[in-house]
C-alpha cells in the first residue's frame, strides 16, 4: 500500500483564454505557475494582500529593495509598505518586466493611431476583473509584465521586442501572505510582445 504524501496538491488549475483576464487569492505557502502554453505571450499582473487590498504591489519598492528592474529567480514583489506578497521561486525563462507598464486604449491610440481605439487592452481587462473584489481605477498600479521582453536601449529608452518564452515555460511564485492575484492575458496585436497574435496560458496553484 502506497502511503506516500503527494508532493503536491492541485487547488486550481485554469486556461485563460487569449485576451482574456483572470483573478484568485493565492493563500500564504502555496506556489502559482504561470505557464506560456504557446510560447511568446505576455501576461500583465497585479497584486494585492487579499486582506487589505490597499496594501498591494508596488514596482518602485521591488526594484529598489533588489537593485535589478527585472525579475527572475529570487525576486521578491513587495509593496510601498515593504510587505512581502510573493516571491519567484523557479523561472524557465530568466528576465521578466517591470517597467513598461500596461496597454490601455488610450496608449494604443497615442502608440499605434486611432484605427485602434476600439481595441481591448489590458486596463480594461484589469478594471472588469478589479470590479469583482470591490476594486477601481483608483486601484490599478504599475505592473508586472511576465514573459514579456523590454530591453533598455544605449540612449535610455525602452524597446519591446519577441518575448524570450517558448512553449511550456513556466514561472513559478509562491505567495508569502494570502494574495490576490489579478492578470490580464494581454491582448495587445500592434507590437512584438504577443508575437502579434496573443494566446492562452494555464494558471496553477498548488500546496
Amino acid at each position: 500500500m502506497n502511503t506516500a504524501i503527494p508532493a503536491a496538491t492541485v487547488v486550481l488549475d485554469e486556461v485563460v483564454p487569449a485576451c482574456a483576464p483572470w483573478s484568485a487569492v493565492v493563500r500564504a505557502g502555496h506556489r502559482l505557475d504561470i505557464i506560456d502554453l504557446h510560447g511568446n505571450q505576455a501576461v500583465d499582473c497585479l497584486l494585492y494582500a487579499a486582506a487589505d487590498h490597499t496594501d498591494r504591489y508596488s514596482a518602485q519598492a521591488t526594484v529598489t529593495a533588489q537593485r535589478n528592474i527585472f525579475l527572475t529567480t529570487g525576486s521578491v514583489l513587495r509593496t510601498d509598505r515593504g510587505t512581502a506578497l510573493m516571491t519567484v521561486i523557479a523561472d524557465e525563462v530568466g528576465n521578466h518586466d517591470t517597467i513598461a507598464g500596461a496597454c490601455s486604449q488610450e496608449s494604443n491610440t497615442l502608440r499605434y493611431g486611432h484605427h485602434t481605439r476600439h481595441q481591448h487592452a489590458c486596463v480594461e481587462n484589469f478594471l472588469a476583473e478589479a470590479a469583482k473584489w470591490g476594486m477601481g481605477k483608483r486601484d490599478l498600479v504599475s505592473n508586472i509584465n511576465w514573459f514579456m521582453n523590454v530591453p533598455v536601449e544605449a540612449d535610455g529608452t525602452l524597446g519591446i521586442v519577441d518575448g524570450r518564452s517558448a512553449p511550456g515555460k513556466t514561472v513559478s511564485l509562491r505567495a508569502e501572505t494570502d494574495t490576490l492575484v489579478l492578470v490580464s492575458n494581454c491582448p495587445q496585436m500592434n507590437n512584438p510582445c504577443n508575437g502579434f497574435d496573443p494566446t492562452p496560458v494555464r494558471m496553477v496553484v498548488t500546496r
